[in-house]
Formats: C-alpha cells, structure tokens, sequence
C-alpha cells in the first residue's frame, strides 16, 4: 500500500530565484504552476526527498544543455526538483514529452495536490505515478469562456447598432469587464468596441467583479454565494473558491501590498485575502453592517449601514475601532490630510470633518445626488449623479476648482481608479457607456457605448489566453 501526502506548492527558495533570473518576468502562481511571458507553462515536480546540495544547478535538460529560457521540455535541478514543459496538441489537448524510459528523479516527482490542472491535459500512461491524488479531467467543461454565440444574451438581440468608435492611445493594451443586472456572465470586451468578445459565466450574478494582480485574475463576489472567487483569465477557469463562511460583498485591493479586503457585512467581519496565495490571512471583526470600504494608508473607513455611521480601523493600532459619527444618508468617504470628507446623498452636501478632534469643519452644498469620490494628489473629484457630472474640489480647503461634464441624460453610479495609471473610469447605467477621465489634467478623454446593461466596468491590462 502506497501513501502519498497532500501539500500546498511551496517551490524552493533556490528554484524562484533560478526562475526569476532566467526567465525574469516568469510568473509563479499559487498553486505551483510556471507561467512564462509567452504562456509557456511548466508543471512542478517536486521529490519525495530533496537532495542536499550546496548551490543549485541544471542536473539535466531534455534536449540537453538547455535552461530554462530555451524552454525545454525536461528541467531537472540537482536537488531532484523537476520541471515539465505543458505541450499544446492539435487537437486542442495538452500533454508533456512522452518517453520511453523517463529519468528516475521525473518517475519518482510528485505534482503539487492543490493545482489546478490545465483544461485537457493528458498524461502519458508511464508518468501515472505523478498524479498522486489528483483528478485528471481530460475534458473542458470546466473552462467558463463562451462565445456570444455560444451564450447569446437577450439583450444583445434588443440593442441598436452602434457605430465605430476609435480607440484612445490610453487605452492599447487593455480589456474592460462588464458586469450587469441582468446576467450571471462577466461580458470581456476590447476598449472601443459596443459587443463583447466573449463573457465569463459565474455562478451567480456577480456583486463586485475585480481585477487583480495586474489583471491576471478576476476576484469575484457574487449574490448568495459564501465563497469568494477566484478566476484565472489565462484559463478562463476558476482556479480557487476560498470560503468564507458568509456572503461577501465589497472588495478593495492594495496592489502594492498585494492584499484585498472583502466586507462580509450580515457577520460584521471584514477578511483579508493575501494576493500572493489567494487564501485568508486575517479576519477583522468589525461593529454594524459594512459598506462604502475606504483604503486609506494605515486606516480603513466604513459605514454602518444599519446607524449611518462611519467607522475607521487603525491598522496600526493593533486594530483598533474608532467611531467618527452619524452622518445622514452617507454617500461615500474619502480621507485625506487628516481630514475626512462625507458625501450625503439626499441632502447634496459635504461634510469635511476633523480626523483628530471629529469636529465639523466646513460643510458646503454640491450638485444632486453626490454617489462617489476620488482623490489624486490635491483635487477631489465628486461623481454626481442626477447631473452627471463630476465636481472637482481643492483638497486644501475644499473650494470648487470646476466640472466635467459627463454624457446628457445619462446616470453614472460607478467611479473606479484604472490600476497604475492616473485615469479613472465612470459606468453609466442610464445611457450603457463608460467615460474615461484623466485625473491628472482633470478631464474628460473619452465616452464609449456598449450594448450590453451597465452595472460597473473595470478596466486591466490585457492578458493573451491559454487557448
């Protein structure tokens, strides 16, 4: 009897580093599996006892006197870790070298237990012994990638043709993700263009839908579904469901620090997901029922729906919950030289409050329906929805600096910051467009329609498919 133990995929330090050098834009993602730049993949073997070694190197390559950025087909270190290269067949499979008598150290390796599988690999019948306990689907009805055709959504069939519409410099090199009201389907267009390529399906229909680490993965929250989940865009699968034990919600994701903070508001907990393995690192548990999450340095705002409250953990504080007051009809929350600034709805005001002394400031009147604010350097720009429009403020001392004036008759109720650029992005759900704004020169660059419903749009770098 032969037992083989699961464990998660920790490549060896001295193994990242040779991939790191030789391949330097390599990604090596959680599970284990090698990505290279030009979608070479490379599964992971790792010995049943490493070998002791003193500095690692190349024990043998297949073809010989390979590295790793020759890509070859067989990458054994003298520590006995093994790499094989995933090849692509004509018939849409994937396999790796058959050979008739295969090394010792590639007999004897083990898979990681927790990897995904790529969609159809088929492993020749003398490497069995490296499946463990995985399941090999050698079919891909787990791939959530569908043609329009394939998933044709019904509204598609209702909307107007629109015409050509020409692609900002700003724009090259991006994809934009669509989620709606309508559909359980995250609809993957190109910038510029009004029909998807294709759509993502979901499990249900997603409540927030974020790109993260630079877009090569889609975290998704979805209605009555207590996992958080995680989609691979390379793959177009789900590589992992994290569970949380209640329904998530919002997501805001510190690229920098490689984390996403996730509210769970029916538990009152806000998690902390680690961007690197895609698992819980912290639970923070919280007053009320949380919204409007805020990222702001080492403070992380939010509002107690059920009391209009607003709340700020001191992440360097060992956590500490300070209540910052009730405030009507809370919009959004924005914080900046020690001053927080409260948007109201209903009433169409800011509030700018003291962070120090919770003492009010300065409270002013601003166009109908304040739904959303950003800050870049010294300007807060104020999404305003009744007039579409977005009001731009001196941090400083919050006097009205101008406006940029948004689609006619539209209702924008998303304002998202475009990851690593200084450009932000407004949905419209009124008038199916999203507008791109620079926050730099504070203006407006462009408006795309789309016919698909507009619920919120992201925009990420654009990632080239396994398929």
């Amino acid at each position: 009897m032969t037992s083989i133990s699961a464990f998660a995929a920790n490549i060896p330090k001295e193994v990242v580093e040779y991939i790191k050098t030789n391949v330097p834009n390599a990604d090596i993602r959680f599970d284990g599996i090698i990505v290279l730049p030009d979608n070479t993949v490379y599964l992971p073997l790792y010995p049943s006892l490493f070998s002791d070694i003193n500095t690692l190197k190349i024990k043998e390559s297949i073809p010989a006197n390979k590295n790793l950025a020759n890509h070859p087909d067989v990458l054994i270190f003298n520590n006995d870790f093994v790499l094989l290269r995933v090849i692509p067949k004509d018939d849409g499979s994937k396999t790796v070298l058959h050979m008739q008598n295969p090394p010792l150290e590639v007999r004897t390796g083990l898979l990681p237990q927790d990897m995904l599988v790529p969609s159809g690999l088929i492993i020749p019948e003398n490497l069995k012994g490296i499946i463990g306990n995985l399941n090999i689907d050698t079919k891909k009805e787990d791939v959530i990638k569908h043609t329009i055709k394939e998933s044709f959504e019904e509204f598609l069939s209702d909307s107007d043709k629109i015409p050509a519409q020409s692609l900002i410099s700003e724009l090259k090199g991006k994809v934009v993700y669509i989620t709606t009201n309508y559909s359980k389907n995250i609809q993957v267009l190109d910038p510029a263009k009004s029909l998807p390529n294709y759509s993502l399906a979901q499990k249900s229909i997603p409540i927030n839908a974020v790109p993260v680490r630079d877009g090569k993965f889609i975290l998704v929250t979805s209605y009555e579904r207590p996992f958080l989940d995680v989609v691979s865009v390379a793959d177009s699968r789900f590589i992992k469901q994290i569970s949380l034990g209640t329904n998530p919600d919002e997501i805001v994701v510190d690229e920098e620090n490689k984390k996403a903070y996730v509210t769970a508001p029916q538990a009152s907990v806000i998690f902390v997901i680690d961007l690197d393995t895609m698992s819980v690192m912290q639970k923070i548990r919280i007053n009320g029922y949380c919204e409007k999450l805020l990222l702001a340095g080492d403070k992380i705002f939010y509002v107690d729906k059920m009391k209009s409250e607003i709340w700020v953990i001191e992440c360097n504080n060992a956590y500490t919950l300070r209540n910052l007051g009730i405030f009507p009809s809370i919009s959004s929350v924005l914080y900046t030289n020690n001053k927080v600034y409260i948007s109201s709805r209903t009433k169409s005001r800011i509030a700018i409050v003291d962070y120090e002394t919770g003492s009010l400031e300065k409270e002013f009147t601003i166009s109908n329906k304040p739904v959303a604010m950003l800050l870049y350097n010294d300007t807060i720009y104020v999404l305003c929805a009744q007039n579409n429009v977005i009001q731009k403020l001196s941090a400083t001392d919050g006097s009205l600096l101008g406006k940029i004036q948004l689609a006619e008759n539209g209702f924008s109720s998303r304002f998202n910051r475009i990851e690593g650029t200084s450009l932000a992005i407004t949905a419209d759900v009124k008038k199916n467009n999203y507008s791109i704004i620079d926050l730099k020169t504070g203006q407006l660059i462009k408006t795309y329609y789309v016919n698909v419903p507009v619920k919120d749009v992201r925009i990420a770098n654009k990632i080239k498919l396994f398929d």
